[in-house]
């Protein structure tokens, strides 16, 4: 399996651009595929500067209706007219708001109706291959991300917190498995109490943001203690699992985390390879 990072709101190398916003390439034997688009068509520039052939993208795996994970998709399919595109009905032109720094709305419109041949909706759970599948979170045994509380919907009299039912995991592969979280807006203990209800497979990399936000304009999340209670428990469940973060993961809390996982916890930016 061949991973790399195309779009991040970070990264080491200078002539790579950076966004609010995630898209990772993901290849297996068999397959191609990209996780996210981020926000804009940076990660296409990207692309072409860390050599991958978008136009061979089999499958496009939207993890949530956010603007900052499905805004490049119409630039993707500008370029590439075979790939299949994974999202949760739930997340097509359904208005998204945040009131962080102001409320702005943080989705996007697309035309449905050409996009018809090429979308494979899914609300539950779906096997795409052998090996790739996708779920929905459905596991409240844990806390939800505190940043959540400054996200909304419309529903169409007025605006209501957005419960990420338009939220999708996917996992590759069979018996050591690759879980990618999006933006984990359900909980990261929650998605992966989802995965272990599902399959017995262990559960060897967890990729994709942990919405764990620093501080700001006032706006205090996690506390150092809940963080560090998330760590402790993350290692003690899931001893043998690597966890690659950035995006929404906030520095304080990489900091915090990685006090308890040491070497499991890697930090991903725009140019990451794996």
């Amino acid at each position: 399996m061949k991973i790399i990072v195309l779009s991040d709101n970070r990264t080491i190398n200078p002539e790579l651009e950076t966004e609010h916003g995630l898209c990772v390439y993901l290849e297996t034997e068999n397959y191609k595929c990209l996780l996210d688009t981020g926000a804009s068509d940076v990660f296409i520039r990207n692309a072409a500067k860390l050599h991958v052939d978008l136009t061979e993208v089999d499958y496009v795996f939207i993890s949530h209706g956010h603007a900052d994970h499905i805004g490049g998709l119409p630039a993707f399919l500008k370029i590439n007219s075979k790939a299949k595109i994974i999202v949760s009905p739930k997340a097509l032109n359904q208005k998204f708001y945040s009131k962080r720094m102001g409320l702005h709305q943080i989705s996007i419109e697309l035309d449905i109706e050409t996009l018809k041949d090429r979308l494979l909706l899914v609300e539950n759970e779906a096997c795409i291959e052998n090996d790739i599948h996708v779920y929905r979170s459905k596991s409240t045994k844990c806390a939800i991300p505190a940043g959540n509380r400054s996200l909304f919907k419309d529903k169409g009299n007025g605006l209501e917190g957005d419960t990420f039912d338009h939220e999708l995991i996917v996992t590759f592969g069979n018996e050591n498995l690759f879980v990618f979280t999006g933006c984990g807006h359900r909980g990261l203990q929650n998605i992966l109490e989802t995965i272990k209800s599902k399959t017995m497979h262990r559960i060897c990399y967890v990729m994709g943001g942990f919405h764990l936000l620093d501080a700001k304009n006032g706006n205090v999340y996690e506390t150092e203690q809940e963080i560090t209670d998330l760590a402790k428990s993350l290692n003690k469940e899931y001893p043998q699992t690597e966890f690659i973060t950035g995006h929404c993961t906030g520095e304080n809390a990489f900091d915090i985390i990685k006090k308890t996982l040491e070497f499991k916890l890697i930090h991903f930016f725009t140019g990451y390879k794996l």
